[in-house]
């Protein structure tokens, strides 16, 4: 008899300068970092599978597409509506895949995971996926996608990690740059406009308490070079910071996980950019797409 297989699949642990975080073979998916023991992304138990988006990879595609629904280059395509209660396809094609893992294993401080995404019904492309992840002044995560196919291909990366800093974060107190949100209808969470953050509930330019506030949203107008999510316990002085370049984020106030971590997740293009093409990548057949996130202390 085999031996029992963990709803995450296979467990990867890296190790450096007080940081510790896993890896895992569903999804390629982050299952926790931590910093001296303390949270720093929330995880989930090595007993359970990833729950409420924590840890994935979000590929060919971050958030929703509208129906499912859409064409690329004259080509009409449906996609498995993933998110049938909204009637969306949701966070790509990957999360519940098997990755695997392809480094040489001899650094503690890395781990490299490798997927090869084939064609299917609404995305019919192939794309080489890599992911990996290094432990130094913090975690780095670098993903790269490979188109391997004979056609154009469309793309979008996008990523789940929860900022935590061990209590709820109605308590916490919350920094972000970001110069324009997006609205989004309440039936499908369709892409309605974008709004200055100026004067609005989402203005987090100086650094305040969350509260109560619920935030499900996708944020831009980031600087147009590095930007910084920082999430602070105002007792304790802890500090979650997650650093990208990418030229959207969402928000996520976690309403599925009781609020007790920042859902922050860099994206490429915003929700729906298989359907509008906004800031949506075209690989080429041999071209390469990389995107490189980083969470500290």
């Amino acid at each position: 008899m085999s031996a029992q297989v963990r709803p995450s699949g296979e467990q990867w642990t890296l190790r450096s300068g007080g940081y510790a975080a896993t890896v895992v073979s569903v999804g390629g998916g982050l299952r926790g970092l931590t910093y001296d023991g303390r949270e720093v992304l929330l995880g989930y138990g090595d007993d359970e599978p990833a729950h409420a988006g924590i840890g994935q990879h979000l590929i060919p595609w971050p958030n929703r597409i509208t129906d499912g629904k859409y064409t690329f280059q004259g080509a009409d395509e449906q996609l498995y509506l993933t998110e049938p209660a909204r009637q969306n396809a949701i966070h790509g094609l990957t999360r519940w895949a098997n990755w695997e893992r392809i480094d040489d294993g001899t650094d503690e401080a890395v781990v490299e995971v490798g997927h090869r995404l084939h064609g299917q019904p609404g995305y019919p492309h192939q794309l080489d996926l890599r992911i990996g992840y290094r432990l130094g002044d913090g975690l780095t995560v670098t993903a790269t996608a490979t188109n391997i196919g004979a056609s154009d291909a469309p793309y979008g990366y996008g990523v789940h990690p929860y900022l935590s800093v061990g209590r709820a974060i109605d308590e916490c107190v919350l920094e972000i740059a970001a110069n324009d949100w997006l609205e989004v209808s309440p039936e499908q969470l369709t892409p309605i406009g974008l709004s200055p953050v100026k004067g609005s509930p989402y203005d987090f330019h100086t650094a305040r308490q969350i509260g109560a506030l619920d935030i499900d949203n996708a944020f831009t107008g980031l600087g147009g070079g590095s930007w910084s999510v920082t999430l602070t316990d105002p007792d304790t002085g802890n500090k979650s910071v997650l650093t990208s370049d990418t030229p959207w984020l969402q928000l996520y106030t976690g309403s599925a996980i009781g609020r007790t971590a920042l859902a922050v997740e860099p994206m490429t293009c915003p929700p729906n950019a298989f359907i509008t093409g906004q800031d949506l990548v075209v690989l080429k057949p041999g071209e390469s797409h990389t995107t490189t996130f980083q969470v500290s202390v």
